[in-house]
This record gives structure tokens, sequence and C-alpha cells, in this order.
């Protein structure tokens, strides 16, 4: 099935010339304090992915007011994550779209309150979601709209759902996933999805250590996820191809994690002695991933390979992220970590898709392409019908 099936799109709204619409972007960007204290967007990726939406509806004749969160704020104002920063260089970037103020000040959005719902849509004819990153939260300005409002997903939106879904139900093969990061809770249901779909699995970073201990393998002190090793165990068991790293890159007990950090640091093969804790793949390992990921028709990546904040264990992460771009397949990279390693290496522009969103992309996986975003635009008024 296509994967856009159902979808409203921006040619299905009605007339928007002279009308005002209301867009749902992830403006949730990092910025820098400079040394007067003042506010800057540090990395502005998220608002240029959705520039083409901004400017689509203008050229339609369309006022266009963007609504966004910012940081995490305690469901009031908070002066550390007011929009200003972001509204200033959404100015530069795209001129004449409006920025309202921070979602998140407001306790009604995260609560999906009915009358912060009210609120929000007050005044405009059409809404459209350009917000893939929290498409997978049920909170008002996400899901409430489209009950009320002529409603599509925009451009980037649409292409996030469109790659997601169709390496999913059609990948060129070899298919491998290549997925990281510290805790195995947060990537188990993941894991188990794509279990059934792809050809190889790679798992490194923090979380390959409680399926290391699933194997019997003894792993020092580092991260252990106690309550998931039968889960490792099953996936293990499972019979799909599961490649562990042989050999880490580990800190001396007493050592200190951090771009400052201290303390010796040597490569182990096989059991880690007590008190080492392993915080990045060792050389082997990266090597032996980097093969897999370049001979595939998909690679997916998400989530780093070691700590690679601390630049002693970032080698694994930089080797298998420019595996991942030599890929003479297809290749997508979720948000987050991931996508902030491919921006200190400067390989952004050499993987084939991008995602704006980390955890969107891994529940988009996780539920079979079923999110809250995608459900309610599919309930529009104008969404096509079967």
């Amino acid at each position: 099935m296509n994967p856009l099936h159902g979808l409203p799109l921006l040619g299905d709204l009605p007339d928007i010339d002279g009308r005002r619409v209301l867009v749902r972007v992830d403006f949730n960007v990092p910025l820098h304090i400079g040394i007067d204290g003042r506010a800057t967007v540090a990395d502005d990726f998220r608002i240029t992915a959705a520039l083409p939406t901004l400017r689509w509806l203008q050229d339609q004749g369309a006022e266009v007011v963007a609504v966004s969160h910012l940081g995490r704020p305690a469901a009031t104002r908070d002066p550390r994550w007011e929009m200003d920063p972001v509204r200033d260089r959404l100015a530069t970037l795209c001129p004449g779209i409006e920025l309202g103020d921070n979602l998140r000040f407001d306790p009604g959005e995260k609560a999906n309150d009915p009358a912060f719902v009210d609120s929000l849509i007050k005044g405009y004819d059409a809404y459209v979601n350009e917000a893939f990153g929290v498409a997978h939260r049920r909170h008002a300005s996400i899901v409430g709209p489209p009950h009320f409002l002529p409603s599509a997903a925009g451009l980037r939106l649409a292409r996030e759902v469109e790659v997601l879904g169709s390496i999913l139900a059609h990948p060129a093969r070899p298919f491998v996933a290549v997925v990281g990061g510290a805790k195995v809770a947060d990537k188990i249901e993941l894991l188990k999805a794509l279990s059934s779909k792809v050809d190889t699995l790679v798992v490194g970073g923090g979380m390959a250590f409680t399926f290391l201990a699933a194997q019997g393998r003894a792993v020092g002190s580092s991260l252990l996820d106690l309550e998931h090793l039968e889960d490792c165990r099953a996936l293990l068991a499972s019979g799909v191809d599961i490649r562990l790293p042989t050999d880490i890159r580990a800190l001396e007990p007493g050592g200190v994690l951090g771009p400052s950090g201290r303390g010796g640091v040597k490569v182990i093969e096989g059991d880690l002695p007590d008190g080492w804790n392993g915080l990045d793949i060792g050389p082997d390992s990266a090597a032996a991933f980097a093969e897999v990921v370049r001979g595939a028709g998909t690679v997916m990546w998400n989530g780093p390979l070691g700590a690679f904040e601390d630049a002693r264990f970032a080698a694994g992460t930089r080797v298998v992220a420019q595996a991942v771009a030599a890929c003479k397949g297809f290749s997508v990279v979720g948000g987050g970590d991931s996508a902030s390693a491919l921006e200190e290496l400067h390989l952004c522009d050499q993987v084939g898709f991008l995602s704006t969103g980390g955890g969107a992309s891994l529940a988009f996986i996780e539920r079979g392409g079923d999110l809250p975003a995608l459900d309610a635009l599919r309930h529009a008024s104008n969404a096509p019908q079967e």
C-alpha cells in the first residue's frame, strides 16, 4: 500500500488565497548562548526543512502563522524558552511568516485540552502539520486541529512518511539496520519490529552490552539493563542476523567521561574486567560493521555507536557514519544524535534521507506507520476518500 494513502496533502486543501493557515512546525532547535547572554539558533536544519511548505502556502496567497514548542518548559512561561531567537532566524530565512509563542508554555498543549485546541484554531481557515518530529505525540496542536479545520500534511512530513513507509514495505536488499544509543529499553520495540524486516541488524552503543550479557559475556561496569535481558536473549535466538561488537573501547575504573574527561582507555576483546566501562565499539568491530553497511541495498541508522561527545569514544560512530555515507544503496538516518554526528562530520549531504524526527522515526517503525498525527490528518474533512 502507498504510505501516503488517505493522507491529505497540500493540494487537497481548499482555496487558501487570502485565508489564514495555522502550521504546526517542529522548531525545537538547539540554541547557542553568547557571551552577552543572547540566544541564537545553533542549528537551523529543522527550520530549513519546513521552508518549502511555508513558501508554498505564501505563494498560494495564504496568511501563514507557524507554531512550535521549544525546550522543556514546565507548562508556564519561561524566558529561557521564548521563541525570539527562532523567530529572528525564521524572519531571515522566510520573511512574512508569523511565529507564535512556545506551545508548551500552556499546560493544555501536552494535556490535549479541548479548550486549548479551541483557542489555538480560532480565526484560522486551514491547518497544516509540518512537524514530523512530534508526530508521535498526542498533543493538542498535533491531533486537535484536523477535527475542525481542512488539514494537510506538509511537504516534509509527507516525504518522511513516504520514505520510511517505502523502505519498510519494499526495501532494496540487503536491508541493514544499524541501531545504537545508550538504553536498550528505548530501542527494544524498534529492534523487535525491525527483526522481521531486515537482513542484518547491527547493534552498538550502550545498548549492546545487554545483548553481550545475554550471550554470557562479562561487561564490567558498562550499561546493563537486567529487565530486558530476556528480550535480548529472545532476539538473539530468533534467527535474525544480529551483529554485535567483538571488541570494546573501554574506560578504566575511576575514569571520567566527557569532553574534558580523564582516565586510561584501552581496547578489550572478549569479557570486560570488573570496573571497566565500555563506551565505544573497538576498531575491529567498527571495520566489520562498516563492511556490512557499505554492501547494503538499504541502510537505516539510528543512534550513535559510542559516547561520541567524548573524542576518545567517537571513532566507532565516525567509521560507521562514513560507511553509511559511502553506501551505494539508499541510506536513511534518524534524527537526534545520529543527525548531530553527521553534522559534525559534514556528511549530511551524502546520505539519501536525513529524518527530522528521532523519536518519531522510531515510533513510525514500531507502529507500522501508525502515528497520532497521521491518524488525525486522515480523519480531516478534506482527507481523500477510499
